[in-house]
């Protein structure tokens, strides 16, 4: 049994999504349950988290409608405007278990400390109240100000998505390996082995390019905190559902049959508190 930690969904909108351009044209469509059921997902997978691509309230109550009508949708991190004054009365105010925790798109933040906004950094401590996780969302240039913020608030539980987004197609890999093995120390923050084609070269990437960052975040975080997340449909534009997933699993095969379980599933659950 496998839970896929992160996959997206939606109902394309041009505004909405104006971070797909050009480039990644294929993604201009919509992509819904219905759309993976019909690809198929591979052998094993029986369960997904869905994570926001829209920074709206709006895409949170459609993820949880997803998650209300396919059982297969087993938790969601949706998006909360982390700064409002009016936080804590927004987080009081939900009672749908399958609200698993929350992101905001960092990455896209003109502002390298973002992060380490003061307003920011009072909401992150609102959801350790409530019990939510947070998604880290970055670039490796972002890492120093992630960094100070899981140890700002150590009983709160982070993960790192898409390995902090490496620059793979140029296999740069020094400073990124420095702040990852940092980031590990924190014990409260997990790492999701997601989005690595994407940041390689979409035409011609190889599996041997991703063992040396693979084998940085293993070192770092060993078996018990990171989890395996395929970025679908994201992952499209680097390749198939099953050829991403092929990634993982010729680097994870020679693993024990306990370590396996741990990443491509009880992580997962073990993180976001949600059912197998």
């Amino acid at each position: 049994m496998i839970i896929d930690a992160h996959q997206h969904f939606w109902n394309y909108d041009p505004v909405a999504h104006s971070w797909i351009d050009d480039s990644m044209a294929l993604l201009k469509q919509n992509f819904g349950p219905e759309e993976l059921i019909s690809a198929g997902k591979p052998e094993g997978v029986v369960g997904s988290i869905a994570v926001q691509a829209d920074q709206s309230d709006l895409e949170t109550d459609f993820l949880l409608g997803l998650a209300a009508e396919y059982d297969f949708i087993k938790g969601v991190v949706g998006w909360v405007d982390i700064r409002s004054e009016d936080l804590t009365e927004k987080l009081s105010g939900i009672s749908n278990k399958k609200l698993a925790g929350f992101r905001h798109v960092i990455q896209d933040e003109p502002d390298v400390n973002f992060i380490l906004q003061r307003d920011f950094q009072r909401g992150i401590g609102l959801l350790e109240q409530f019990g939510y996780t947070y998604d880290i969302l970055i670039f490796p240039t972002q890492l120093a100000g992630a960094i100070r913020t899981v140890r700002n608030f150590p009983n709160q539980k982070f993960v790192v998505d898409h390995i902090a987004k490496p620059y793979i197609k140029s296999r740069e890999i020094d400073q990124w390996k420095k702040s990852m093995i940092e980031m590990a120390k924190s014990e409260n923050t997990w790492c999701k082995i997601s989005g690595m084609a994407t940041e390689a070269d979409w035409q011609n990437w190889k599996y041997e390019d991703f063992i040396p960052y693979l084998d940085v975040i293993v070192d770092a975080f060993g078996t018990n905190r990171i989890m395996f997340g395929s970025d679908w449909p994201v992952c499209l534009l680097g390749g198939s559902y099953s050829e991403i997933k092929r990634i993982p699993d010729r680097y994870f095969s020679a693993f024990s049959r306990q370590e396996q379980e741990k990443i491509f599933l009880q992580n997962t659950i073990d993180f976001y508190g949600v059912e197998p």
